[in-house]
């Protein structure tokens, strides 16, 4: 991962702040925002950083915490800057970097640079570092050491050692938060006759009661208050789009969770459905629900509107949207408003969803059984 961000513009002038304070140039670029607004003062206070001891950039590195990515971008290219003079100087600060690296406190982003710094400074010590990565906080984090793990398997399939490459790749998995590496160990553990559970692993609601369809006749159904968002009653019917409809059971048998309203209610267009589910929490907790969804759709969580999305048909992939929430203990209600539209075309017959509960690494948080 090279450091290339570099801000619009530079603007030459002197300096503005002492050298040896680095707290208010910072503060000038976290200020930085949208449309120029701070852009004067975030120029001539990145002339003012970029100026600084390499010792200082555990300093600008935590200015990166909780900055918004214009900031965010400003911060990370003076850190780039920096560490470049101090790289050809041999000077960089191995020693405090490791430390921002460890400190979990600090945002992903600025622990991602600051590992990259590590690793060009000293390969052979981000390598030990590495494996420390596994069950990192950070999802980029983590690719590091499961790319290594993916290696290693490979390493002991070409020497015949079928148990070691499993072992290997089973620790590589249990690691892995980014679908690509999930689906590289899922195939080559299933190569190797192991069996993957991904509905597990991701966290996906797989279980839901659905109910279809209502009208979304000239799209107006999005906004269309119908029962399921005043009173979740399973037993009951209600007017649908031609007739009367009521409460299914959907058990999706897709291992990515896609839970498609087309199986149990036909092909409609102009339509809305909704979908139901439990979620038994062990505790409260902060937790993120994360769907993938092509249609327009609403979520809430426990009568709580959470997002909604009017657009239909732009593609759809894990993780599209994610939704921070908080689950309370015992039993949360998820409710999903899934709209199809009236477009005839073959690539617009998908009237589906995949959703799941995780943490904020992409961890899965499995409900209570």
């Amino acid at each position: 991962m090279k450091l290339i961000f570099a801000p619009l513009f530079v603007l030459a002038g002197l300096p503005l702040f002492a050298a040896e304070d680095l707290s208010k140039p910072i503060e000038a670029l976290r200020s930085v925002q949208k449309e120029g607004q701070g852009n004067e003062a975030a120029g001539k206070a990145w002339q003012e950083i970029v100026k600084a001891d390499a010792a200082n950039l555990p300093d600008v590195l935590k200015g990166m915490n909780g900055a918004n990515p214009l900031a965010e971008n400003w911060l990370r290219a003076a850190v780039g800057v920096i560490a470049d003079e101090a790289l050809k100087a041999k000077k960089l600060p191995v020693e405090t970097l490791v430390a921002f690296l460890k400190d979990t406190q600090n945002s992903p982003g600025p622990r991602v640079v600051a590992f990259d710094l590590i690793q060009r400074a000293d390969a052979k010590l981000a390598e030990s570092l590495t494996p420390t990565l596994l069950n990192d906080v950070s999802s980029d984090l983590r690719r590091h050491p499961v790319a290594k793990l993916i290696e290693a398997g490979d390493a002991a399939l070409e020497k015949k050692d079928k148990d070691q490459a499993i072992t290997a790749f089973t620790k590589g998995l249990g690691g892995a938060r980014d679908e690509d590496q999930i689906k590289e160990l899922t195939k080559k553990l299933r190569d190797l006759d192991q069996k993957v559970d991904l509905p597990r692993h991701f966290g996906f609601l797989m279980s839901w009661k659905l109910i279809a369809p209502f009208s979304n006749a000239d799209r107006g159904g999005f906004d269309t208050v119908y029962p399921p968002e005043k009173e979740l009653k399973f037993d009951a019917s209600y007017e649908g789009k031609t007739t009367a409809v009521k409460w299914v059971d959907f058990t999706s048998k897709d291992e990515y969770g896609k839970i498609d309203f087309n199986k149990p209610f036909g092909m409609e267009k102009s339509a809305v459905g909704y979908a139901a589910a439990d979620f038994l929490s062990t505790e409260e907790r902060p937790a993120e629900i994360r769907i993938g969804c092509k249609n327009g759709w609403k979520v809430w969580l426990n009568g709580e509107l959470l997002f909604a999305r009017d657009e239909y048909h732009r593609g759809a992939k894990l993780d599209q949207y994610k939704l921070p929430c908080q689950l309370k203990k015992g039993k949360n209600m998820i409710l999903v408003k899934c709209c199809q539209n009236e477009q005839k075309e073959q690539w617009t017959v998908e009237w589906e969803f995949q959703l799941r509960v995780c943490d904020a690494t992409g961890t899965a948080i499995l409900a209570e059984r």
